[in-house]
């Protein structure tokens, strides 16, 4: 605690202090996180390389696999980077605009990968219940004006929170016990009444995930549907194995996603340790395992990997 009150009286400066009660093992905890993030680098850059070289996979469910690979790339490095620095090199300082700015981005990703999966369920059921009429409904023009709503909703629902943030002044304690900085943490070391704020947070979240989460469930309903009426094993198999990569990627994505939000706001009784290092899991876990679940689910793309790959 020495290092943070040196600057405390910097009123342009917040202090992140890593994992609250195991700054110990900082070190430790830096080198799974640090493989993590050069495994989740390596396999989207993959992805990315792969589809934008093959003109075989230039469709629209590889378009969308290419946006989820971006957000992928993003999210983590919205986080890790400043995270092995407090690890390594104890750098817990960073600038209230270079926080909000994280936080920013944070959500924007978040957002942006909640928008692609719903949109990758939306594929898999015009794939699956009116396969003749895919190639007519999912063009990759559609498919990139469906990305470009999602982005644009994800920047002007997480817009709000940064700059209703920094209007406020922030009391003497600026540390923020976290890896990163989050809504939850800056609005706690707020002199002011923080009501509007976690109100607004909490909803958009809520309806964020709500709305995504009943398209999802809704496509997943229809596709069910569809299979029952499938009369061929081999055809049902087939129509099952497109969704199980989608499947496992948004099992890794929202359950964690949920949780977290709502032990921070609700769970007063977990140790702060499992807040963080579940978020921290939310943030690195998925952009690795992602790619990796699509390229061995996914038999086109595996193959072009592979033929790249032996090229090396």
């Amino acid at each position: 605690m020495a290092d943070f009150n040196l600057s405390l009286f910097d009123p342009s400066t917040f202090f992140l202090t890593g994992i609250p009660g195991l700054e110990a093992a900082h070190i430790w905890i830096s080198i799974p996180f640090s493989m993590f993030y050069i495994i989740s680098l390596l396999g989207n850059f993959t992805v990315l390389f792969v589809v934008s070289k093959e003109q075989t996979l230039h469709k629209p469910m590889y378009l969308l696999l290419c946006m989820l690979a971006l957000t992928d790339i993003g999210l983590p490095t919205s986080v890790v980077p400043k995270a092995l620095c407090i690890f390594w090199f104890n750098l817990t300082s960073i600038t209230v605009g270079g926080c909000l700015t994280q936080m920013f981005f944070l959500y924007v990703f978040s957002a942006m990968q909640s928008a692609i999966l719903m949109a990758m369920a939306f594929d898999r059921y015009v794939a699956i219940c009116n396969p003749l009429r895919y190639t007519t409904i999912l063009t990759n023009a559609r498919i990139a004006k469906l990305g470009l709503v999602g982005l644009i909703r994800a920047l002007l629902v997480v817009l709000p929170m940064p700059l209703l943030l920094s209007r406020h002044p922030f009391c003497a304690n600026r540390i923020i016990p976290n890896t990163y900085c989050n809504h939850i943490g800056i609005t706690k070391i707020s002199c002011v009444d923080t009501t509007v704020n976690r109100m607004y947070a909490l909803v958009a979240v809520l309806v964020f995930a709500g709305i995504d989460l009943t398209i999802i469930a809704g496509s997943y309903i229809l596709i069910i549907r569809a299979l029952f009426r499938i009369s061929s094993k081999k055809m049902h198999q087939k129509a099952l194995n497109t969704c199980t990569a989608h499947i496992f990627v948004m099992l890794m994505f929202y359950p964690p996603f949920i949780f977290s939000t709502l032990t921070y706001r609700f769970g007063q009784g977990i140790a702060p340790q499992i807040h963080i290092m579940l978020a921290n899991f939310y943030f690195i876990a998925p952009p690795m395992l992602n790619p990796i679940i699509y390229a061995v689910k996914t038999k086109e793309l595996r193959d072009k990997v592979c033929k790249y790959s032996c090229r090396m």
